[in-house]
């Protein structure tokens, strides 16, 4: 146990990980992700078409796209709606165009054919590690939706996406951050990969004094650590589904 973290974890120890399939009736899939007290429902939807970019420039295939919001009472303090705001936060746009990217690693768009798959990711509960739930929970759906739309000799999805957290918090690098670590971190990252072990982005930042390569090759060395723990949850279920 590491008696620096506010919970007794042990440093490369994650939060509890809870994973929920078909929490919503109406879309495609929808997973339900509880990573700690950080709680997000992730949903996939299709409609069959593309962007009208798509068509204009003649992109061949599909389109993998995300919406990311909080609710009001996810977090401490109440957060106003952006729709009452009548526009985004920059946060908001940030994030789910990281989502976003890092979903469409998952497909062959090409195959997706001319559809356009929708990722829903609501933040109900924000204890640290949003985004990182959102990607992992939407990669579970997405793998689930593709496999209800598509046969199995035409599905486009390639492989499991994850996301973790980790950081350096009196000067030791820790796993899957908690809102309480990440705010004192002196280093904060997000590290997404493939189940394959392929990075697909590495967002970190000195919040106190400059980090070394050392101390990044640390960093994503613990993330993968989690990561691979995410990747073995996600197959459980997709292995269930499947039958």
């Amino acid at each position: 146990m590491c008696a620096l973290r506010i919970d007794g974890r042990a440093c490369d120890e994650l939060r509890p990980l809870v994973l929920e399939t078909d929490y919503l009736s109406h879309p495609l899939s929808s997973v339900f992700i509880s990573c700690g007290k950080t709680r997000v429902l992730t949903a996939v939807s299709c409609e069959e078409k593309v962007p009208s970019w798509m068509k204009n420039q003649k992109v061949p295939g599909g389109w993998v796209t995300c919406e990311y919001g909080m609710l009001p009472s996810a977090t401490t303090e109440r957060c106003r709606r952006e729709a009452s705001a009548g526009k985004q936060g920059g946060r908001t746009v940030e994030i789910q165009r990281l989502i976003g990217r890092s979903l469409r690693m998952a497909v062959d768009l090409e195959n997706l054919g001319e559809r356009t798959l929708y990722l829903d990711c609501d933040v109900v509960d924000a204890d640290g590690g949003t985004r990182c739930a959102s990607i992992s929970g939407a990669a579970l759906a997405l793998a689930i939706g593709c496999k209800r739309l598509f046969p199995a000799a035409e599905n486009p999805f390639k492989e499991l996406v994850a996301a973790v957290s980790v950081g350096i918090i009196d000067g030791v690098p820790m796993l899957d951050l908690c809102y309480e670590e990440d705010s004192r971190a002196e280093v904060d990252m997000n590290v997404i990969m493939t189940a394959s072990g392929k990075l697909v982005e590495v967002q970190g930042t000195a919040e106190g004094a400059p980090f070394s390569r050392a101390q990044l090759n640390e960093l994503i060395d613990l993330a993968e650590h989690g990561l691979k723990q995410i990747f073995v949850r996600q197959q459980e279920i997709l292995e269930k589904i499947n039958g």
